[in-house]
């Protein structure tokens, strides 16, 4: 039976390279322009699961991303981390010396400008999508311009890769949760991570004493980050990852949050696969 994934991008993307390694079995791919469009094509049965990138090594939380989840009552059933290597592409026969204009995504393009540096005459463009500049190349059979994607997308636009790994920071890493409509359970013998999310009255100590609650079950906090409830001002919403050795110490830290907190949710239980 396939199964059909919701990715951000198209095919050659980052977010289809995690589909490539985390599911063993048959896929099928709902390519969508955005994150919103994601979450629709999970809603709407389109897709079955859905590949989301919520946090970088770098740039931190992609908090809009765990505020779709909650919002729309998804849930997290696992976690994929990628490390982002940046490569330059171009049709094959090409030399970098051949390479006029490299076009990508701004943040790709950022991410490699110390490389770029070192060829002034190369002119930079600004592009909505990694994967879909590469796949230009290859349909339009464009000469002299270059791209700056994944290694999936050369492979899926075969396209030359003339200067691999470019990124000035060479450790870039972006954790990808794996989300779905309904939970999926596992044994609670393989759940060792889960995203939380939780509310308190804003009243001197409340979030020290909910922190203290989590040290004291064991919990240890992998993330935290507030977003303010837009209806209620000065009132804030806090998302939390946590991971621990004993399930049984996660269930007795809910307990309590429950109780504590003004507003709690769990957003996902699964395994954690931090490398």
């Amino acid at each position: 039976m396939t199964t059909k994934i919701a990715i951000q991008g198209i095919k050659g993307s980052f977010h289809h390279q995690v589909v490539k390694e985390y599911f063993s079995e048959n896929v099928e791919i709902d390519e969508c322009l955005s994150f919103e469009e994601l979450i629709d094509s999970l809603l709407s049965g389109k897709s079955d699961q859905a590949v989301m990138a919520i946090e970088n090594s770098i740039a931190g939380p992609i908090i809009p991303n765990y505020a779709l989840i909650d919002k729309n009552n998804l849930h997290i059933i696992g976690e994929h981390y990628l490390n982002i290597s940046q490569n330059l592409m171009a049709l094959k026969g090409q030399k970098i010396e051949d390479i006029k204009e490299v076009h990508s995504h701004p943040m790709a393009i950022l991410q490699c400008m110390d490389f770029l540096k070192q060829y002034p005459n190369i002119k930079l463009v600004e592009d909505k999508d990694t994967a879909e500049t590469a796949r230009r190349i290859q349909e339009k059979q464009l000469t002299g311009i270059g791209a700056i994607a994944s290694k999936t997308a050369s492979e899926m636009y075969d396209l030359d890769i003339i200067a691999p790994a470019i990124q000035t920071i060479k450790n870039n890493m972006t954790r990808f949760v794996i989300i779905k409509k309904q939970n999926s359970f596992l044994p609670e013998n393989e759940i060792n991570r889960a995203s939380i999310k939780f509310e308190l009255d804003h009243k001197r100590g409340s979030l020290a004493a909910v922190l203290n609650v989590m040290s004291d079950c064991k919990l240890n906090l992998t993330k935290i980050q507030s977003l303010p409830k837009i209806e209620t001002p000065w009132k804030y919403s806090f998302f939390v990852d946590v991971t621990f050795e004993k399930y049984e110490d996660f269930a007795k830290a809910k307990a309590l949050l429950n109780i504590m907190a003004e507003y709690f949710k769990v957003l996902g239980e699964y395994k954690n696969t931090k490398p």
